[in-house]
């Protein structure tokens, strides 16, 4: 294989509520933990088995640590996408210790909410995409959700306007 790809994509729930902070430079950075579950029957025993994985995100998206400080909390359902990152640090003992991480880059990602719901349960979201709940940031040449539905939305205004100040002559 020629090249290589680092995405994951995860729907769970928010284990605690969002920590968000702010950076030397100013920006600020949202941490997330993440559940994940898988059930299934014991085929010995018939009994319904359980297993949780946890997972550490970190936003580095403006938009959307907006978002998530705006509008998640504990138990919300969401889905996200990003990379897998390893960073390697020192414990209080000078030990190295080495952390794996989902992270949303400034320019890439995406997170969307599955609940249908604010953190006050049910207000109106403004600045997110209502019918998925979600918002989207593309990187170069952004391909987010919300630019696609304004695309659309010019497109379908231009309607029939549009064909009709086209000439019916062919020049070539």
């Amino acid at each position: 294989m020629a090249g290589s790809l680092n995405k994951v994509i995860l729907i769970g729930n928010l284990g605690a509520d969002p920590e968000i902070r702010r950076l030397n430079s100013g920006d600020q950075v949202a941490n997330l933990r993440i559940a994940t579950s898988e059930s299934w029957r014991d085929r010995n025993t018939n009994e319904r088995k359980e297993r949780t994985e946890w997972h550490s995100i970190v936003i580095f998206n403006e938009n959307l640590v907006k978002v998530v400080e705006q509008y998640l909390k504990k138990g919300s359902k969401i889905y996200i996408e990003g990379q897998l990152q390893t960073r390697k640090w020192q414990d209080q003992n000078g030990n190295d210790r080495y952390t794996t991480e989902v992270v949303l880059q400034k320019y890439r990602g995406e997170l969307q909410m599955l609940d249908g719901r604010g953190a006050a349960g049910g207000e109106q979201m403004q600045g997110v995409n209502q019918t998925s709940g979600g918002y989207t940031s593309g990187g170069f040449g952004d391909s987010g959700s919300n630019k696609r539905n304004a695309f659309d939305q010019s497109n379908s205004q231009l309607g029939e306007s549009f064909s009709h100040k086209l000439d019916d002559d062919v020049p070539f």
